[in-house]
C-alpha cells in the first residue's frame, strides 16, 4: 500500500452523474478549479441507467402548481413545499441550460407528427395528471450523461480521477482539531495502484448516490454501494428518512437477463399490469388498489405486485402494451423494446414479465435545497441528499430534476462562501493517510459471505413489506456483522471489495434504524403491525445520526 503527497486540488466532486459532473461544470464555469473522484469510468453511473426522463413544467397546458401538487400528494405529507417549488420553477431554466450543450430530447416529429416536428415529446408516468416529461426515447440517462461527461471532459478547469475510490471525508473532529466541524477534502484509494491519495480542497460535494447494492434485487448499477451516505454518516452528518427506499414496480423478469427496468414511460403510454387467476385467465387488478390504476404512485404499485404475487404464489406479473404497433414501440422504447426482443418477447405481441427491485432512496443526508449540509466545506445533491423534495415516495422523474437543479444552487452558495472556508482552515494542515499496523488480508472470503448475507437479510426483512419482527432480525444481523466488518477494516489494509463492504453494512444498519422509528406506514414504508398514516408524524422526519464519545 502506498501513500501519496496531500494534494490541493481546489474543489472536490465524490461522484459522476448527473449531480456530480452538473457540479463541477457549474463551479467550472465559475472559474473555479475541480477535480471529480470517480469510483470507475466516468460514465458508469445510474443517472446512464434511467429510462424514463425529466419532469419538467414545458407545455402551456401545464403549470408550476400542478406539478407541485402532485410532487406533493406522492410525498405524503413530508415533503418541504418551499423546497418543492424552488426546484419545479427552477426546471425549465435548467433544461434549457441542457439543451444548449447538446443534450437532444426526443420531438413529436421523430415519433410521426409532422404537425408539431419540432415540439418536444412529453411523456406521462405514475403520479402525473399531465404530461411533463421530457425525454430521450427511453435511453434520456444516457443521453444527459453523454452531454456533460464531454462538456466536462472538454473544460480545462476540471480533472476527472477514474477508479479512485473515496474513503472517507477529512474533518476538524478526524484529525483532532479543536473548533467548529469543518470539511477539508476527503482520502480516496488508486485502486489501480494500490494508493491512498488526500485530496484537500475549498468545498467536497458528495454526489455519490445509491445505495442499490444494499439489496438483493436493484435497478442500480454495481457502483451504487451507498458510499458517499456513509461517509457522511461517518463524519456525524444527520440522515433523514433512510426508510422510504423506492422498489421500481416493474423489472424485466428473465433469467439471464438482470436488473434491467421497464420504465413507467411504458405505462404512461398505456400498458396495463395483469395477473393471471385460479384459472390461468389474464386479468387487470390494480383498479383494487388505486384509482389512478396502473399509474398508480410507484409505491402503491410495487406493494400491488408484491401482494398479487404471494397470494397467487407466482413469480411474476405481466405488463400488456399489445394495443400499440410495433413501430410505434420501436420509435417510443427503442432500447427496451431491443432489450425485450434479446429476451425473446416482442412487446406489440407479448406479455412482458415484471418484478419489483429496489430502485431509489428518497432519504439521505440532510441539505437545504442549496445542497449545503451545515458543515462548513461539505454539500450534497443528487440520491445521496435529502433535501425534502421527495418526501416519503418520489414522484417519477423528478430525480434527474433535482440532480440538475440542486447544483446551480450548489454553485452559487460554494462562490459566496470559498474565501471564509480558505481562511478558516489551519496554516499547517498535513492530514497523510496513516496504515497503523493493517496488514495484507487473506480472508477475502468474510467479505464475499457477509456481502451476500447483507443483501439477502435487507431484501427479505427491510424490503416492500415490513414488520417489527422482521426489522428486529435485520437489526440483530447486522449488528454482529458491522461489528465483524469493522475489526476486518482496522486489521487489514483497504481495497475497493472492503471499503464497499464496509459502506453496504453502514447504509444497511441505518436503513434499519430508519425503519425501526417510524411507527406507521407512509409512502414507501410499509409495516404490517403500523398500517395506519399517523397524522401527528406529518413533517416529522426519521433522523439518524453518529454519535460521539466525549474525549
Amino acid at each position: 500500500m502506498k501513500i501519496s503527497e496531500v494534494c490541493e486540488v481546489g474543489h472536490i466532486v465524490i461522484g459522476s452523474g448527473l449531480a456530480g459532473l452538473s457540479t463541477a461544470l457549474h463551479l467550472a464555469r465559475a472559474g473555479e478549479k475541480v477535480v471529480v473522484v470517480t469510483k470507475s469510468e466516468i460514465d458508469d453511473c445510474n443517472t446512464k441507467l434511467a429510462q424514463g426522463g425529466i419532469a419538467c413544467v414545458w407545455d402551456d397546458s401545464d403549470t408550476f402548481d400542478e406539478h407541485i401538487s402532485d410532487t406533493l400528494t406522492a410525498g405524503v405529507k413530508l415533503c418541504k413545499e418551499d423546497v418543492v417549488r424552488k426546484i419545479v420553477e427552477t426546471g425549465p431554466h435548467a433544461i434549457r441550460d441542457l439543451i444548449e450543450l447538446g443534450t437532444r430530447f426526443t420531438t413529436r416529429g421523430e415519433l410521426g407528427d409532422p404537425k408539431h416536428q419540432d415540439e418536444f415529446d412529453l411523456g406521462r408516468e405514475g403520479g402525473h395528471h399531465k404530461r411533463r416529461v421530457l425525454h430521450a426515447g427511453d435511453i434520456t440517462g444516457a443521453e444527459v450523461e453523454r452531454t456533460l461527461v464531454e462538456a466536462c471532459l472538454a473544460h480545462p478547469n476540471i480533472t476527472v480521477l477514474e477508479h479512485h475510490m473515496a474513503i472517507d471525508l477529512i474533518t476538524r473532529r478526524r484529525l483532532g482539531l479543536k473548533g467548529d466541524d469543518q470539511c477539508f477534502g476527503v482520502y480516496v484509494l488508486d485502486y489501480r495502484n494500490n494508493t491512498i491519495k488526500t485530496l484537500l480542497g475549498t468545498t467536497t460535494t458528495v454526489a455519490a448516490g445509491s445505495p442499490g447494492k444494499v439489496y438483493l434485487y436493484t435497478s442500480n448499477a454495481d457502483v451504487g454501494c451507498g458510499g458517499g451516505l456513509a461517509m457522511c454518516y461517518r463524519a456525524g452528518l444527520p440522515i433523514i428518512n433512510m426508510e422510504f427506499i423506492q422498489f421500481h414496480p416493474t423489472i424485466l423478469y428473465h433469467p439471464k437477463i438482470n436488473s434491467f427496468l421497464i420504465s413507467e414511460a411504458v405505462r404512461g403510454e398505456g400498458a396495463v399490469l395483469k395477473c393471471r387467476d385460479s384459472n390461468g385467465e389474464l386479468i387487470e387488478f390494480m383498479d383494487k388498489y388505486h384509482p389512478m390504476k396502473s399509474l398508480a404512485p410507484r409505491d402503491v404499485v410495487a406493494r400491488a405486485i408484491d401482494r398479487e404475487m404471494k397470494e397467487r404464489g407466482e413469480e411474476c406479473v405481466f405488463l400488456d402494451i399489445r394495443h400499440h404497433s410495433e413501430e410505434t414501440l420501436k420509435l417510443r422504447f427503442p432500447n427496451i423494446f431491443a432489450k425485450c426482443l434479446e429476451a425473446g418477447i416482442n412487446m406489440a405481441k407479448d406479455l412482458i414479465p415484471v418484478v419489483p427491485a429496489e430502485h431509489y432512496s428518497c432519504g439521505g443526508v440532510r441539505t437545504d435545497w442549496q445542497g449545503y449540509t451545515g458543515m462548513p466545506g461539505l454539500y450534497a445533491a443528487g440520491e445521496v441528499a435529502c433535501t425534502g423534495l421527495h418526501g416519503a415516495n418520489r414522484l417519477a422523474s423528478n430525480s434527474l430534476l433535482e440532480a440538475l437543479v440542486v447544483p446551480r444552487f450548489l454553485a452559487e452558495h460554494a462562490m459566496a462562501h470559498r474565501q471564509e472556508l480558505k481562511a478558516s482552515r489551519p496554516a499547517d494542515l498535513n492530514p497523510l493517510w496513516s496504515c497503523g499496523n493493517a496488514t495484507n488480508s487473506d480472508e477475502m472470503v468474510v467479505i464475499s459471505h457477509n456481502w451476500e448475507e447483507i443483501r439477502r437479510f435487507m431484501w427479505d426483512y427491510v424490503g416492500i413489506f415490513r414488520t417489527n419482527r422482521r426489522l428486529e432480525r435485520a437489526k440483530a444481523r447486522i449488528k454482529l456483522i458491522s461489528s465483524e466488518i469493522e475489526k476486518f477494516y482496522w486489521d487489514f489494509l483497504v481495497s475497493r471489495d472492503l471499503l464497499e463492504l464496509r459502506n453496504i453494512a453502514c447504509v444497511a444498519e441505518i436503513i434499519i434504524d430508519s425503519a425501526m422509528s417510524r411507527k406507521e406506514s407512509r409512502g414507501l414504508h410499509y409495516n404490517a403491525d403500523y398500517p395506519i398514516l399517523n397524522h401527528k408524524l406529518d413533517l416529522v422526519d426519521t433522523v439518524i445520526q453518529r454519535s460521539f464519545k466525549s474525549s
